[in-house]
This record gives structure tokens, sequence and C-alpha cells, in this order.
């Protein structure tokens, strides 16, 4: 496993986060895998080397939090553990999402008491809420750290000058900053290139992005995008421009160099990613130990620059998506 400084926080994270969005219950969704499975997956991750895992409150309604947190238990020390807030989680409770300071301390705590931790190393903003100032929001954050309820504090995928007024707005109150942005980028989705890269790049900030495999349809032919229980299932993987923008074609060139190298075409996907510089350790979200243990492989799939610029040349602009 290799490892990295995340953002400017100095703490050590592996070079893949394991995203803990298909652990809980097949309930929430008919491709999460249920306990003992996660556990698994998670076992298995630290054995690989894996020491950073990325979970939300919404996850299974709760339940990724309390798996992952009791595969963790006695490990504690030796994971970087980060959980996210914002969606809302009780439907007769308006309160319950958000980032008011009310909404932040209650679904904190309920994210502690699931996960069985005194603090979270990591906490994220899930989304931008547009009905509370940002001010209101990194105060509630900055206390949650005095308190020690929190280590450090990330924001999720927003427009880029929200991003900028966070930081500015934290810097002038002279409070807790986001110290890392988990944001949407992969081959076939590299609109964030155009600004909010170059300014996490600029703030020295943390880049832990999201679905870096289009939701598996950089792990497999264009012909067989749709042949998984979440392909078939996931909405949201539709709704993003994957086959937009010359997406089939680069889909095609991720199988042709998969194919001359001996390796899978999820592993060149994940490859071009540790190739990018601004980026810290991509989420890589699976519901297999295979699939997990050839990301971990992908570490060692070299591109040169002119086999980057082969996949990224049929790149066209795309619509954004990700940022509600």
């Amino acid at each position: 496993m290799e490892y990295t400084t995340l953002g400017d926080t100095g703490m050590e994270v592996s070079r893949i986060c394991l995203g803990c969005m298909s652990f809980g219950t097949s309930d929430w969704r008919d491709w999460v895998l249920d306990e003992e499975e996660g556990k698994e997956l998670v076992e298995r991750a630290i054995d690989l080397g894996i020491n950073f895992f990325d979970t939300a409150n919404m996850y299974s309604n709760g339940e990724s939090e309390r798996v992952l947190g009791e595969a963790l238990e006695g490990r504690r020390e030796e994971s970087v553990v980060a959980t996210k807030g914002y969606f809302q989680m009780d439907e007769e409770n308006p309160n319950s999402g958000g980032l008011s300071r009310k909404a932040i301390e209650q679904e904190l705590e309920n994210s502690l008491d699931r996960l069985g931790m005194d603090t979270v190393d990591l906490y994220q903003i899930h989304r931008w809420d547009y009905d509370t100032p940002i001010e209101g929001t990194l105060r509630a954050l900055d206390d949650a750290v005095r308190r020690g309820k929190v280590r450090y504090i990330g924001a999720s995928s927003m427009w880029t000058h929200q991003f900028a007024e966070s930081l500015h707005t934290a810097d002038s109150l002279g409070v807790e900053r986001f110290v890392t942005m988990q944001n949407h980028y992969n081959l076939l989705y590299r609109e964030e290139e155009r600004e909010m890269l170059p300014l996490c790049a600029k703030e020295n900030v943390g880049v832990v992005p999201w679905s870096p495999l289009a939701r598996g349809y950089l792990a497999r032919p264009h012909e067989e995008s749709e042949a998984t229980t979440r392909g078939e299932s996931d909405d949201l993987a539709r709704q993003h421009p994957y086959l937009e923008g010359g997406g089939r074609e680069i889909n095609e060139r991720v199988q042709e160099l998969a194919d001359e190298k001996g390796v899978k075409m999820a592993q060149i996907g994940l490859a071009w990613l540790f190739h990018k510089e601004w980026v810290d350790a991509p989420i890589v979200g699976t519901t297999s130990v295979e699939h997990l243990e050839d990301a971990v492989e992908a570490l060692d799939v070299s591109l040169s620059s002119s086999e980057m610029e082969y996949l990224e040349e049929p790149y066209q602009p795309v619509r954004v998506s990700g940022h509600d």
C-alpha cells in the first residue's frame, strides 16, 4: 500500500479510501451488502494496508456507520474515519437534515453513537445548504472541533465559488476551515479540472474524489455497463453524463489499453486518477473482495504521458453533475 498526507492535515492515509456506501442493508438498495459481508470487506481492506474509510449518516439510514464502527472495534487508533451529514434522516423531522447548528450537533452525535466513537477524524458536509448561511455552519463545525467531537472538517460537491467563499469566510472568522474536498471526478467527468481542482491545489486542500470508476462504467465494456444489479437499479448512475462528451470512445480506449497491459479496465481507470497530482485518495466503493484487491493492484499500473493523453483525448465538456 502507498500512503500520502491528506491535504495539510499531517494525517497519513492510504492512497485508496474504502467507500462504505455499499455497507448496511439491502433493504436500502438492492446492491448493498448486509452486515457480515461488509465487515469482511473491511477486514480485507485492513489486511491490504487501507487505513482510510468514508461513510455517511444517510447510507443505509445509518447502518453503514454502525457496520463500519463495529468492524473497526479495537483498531480505531490505526484508522482514519470520515463521515458526512446533510441529507434529511427522518422524513417527519425537517431538522434532521441541512447544516443548521441544530442539525449538525444532533446528527453528528447520532453518527458518533452509531460508529461507537467519541471523535471522528473527518466530518464532511455532504452538500451545500442554500438555507443556512455558511457562517453559521462553519461556527457549528468549529465548535464540534473544539469540543473534541471532530478532528478535521471537509466539504463535498459544490460550485467552486461556494467553496472559495467557505475558505475565505473561515479565515475571516478565525474558525476551522475545510481541509478536504470530496468531489465528483473521473476519466469520464473532468469538469472539476476547470476551477475546483486548481483551487484545491492552491489552498493545499486534500482531494478525495467519489465515483472514480463512473459508477462502474469504466470497469466493463459499454455493452455490459448495465449487466449488474447496481447497473440495472442505480438511478444515480443514469443521471450522470458518462455517455456524453466522448464517453463511449473513452470506454473503448480504456478497454484497449487494459488488454494491451494485461490488466482490468477498472485498474486503468484508477491508475489514471493515481497519476493526477491533485488527487490524494479516490473513494473506492465495492461489493466484492476481488474488486478491492484489483483496486490495490492498480497502484502498480504505470501509465506513460502519451497513454494518459490517449485516454483523455476524446473528452468533451459535459453538463455539471453531482452538486445537488
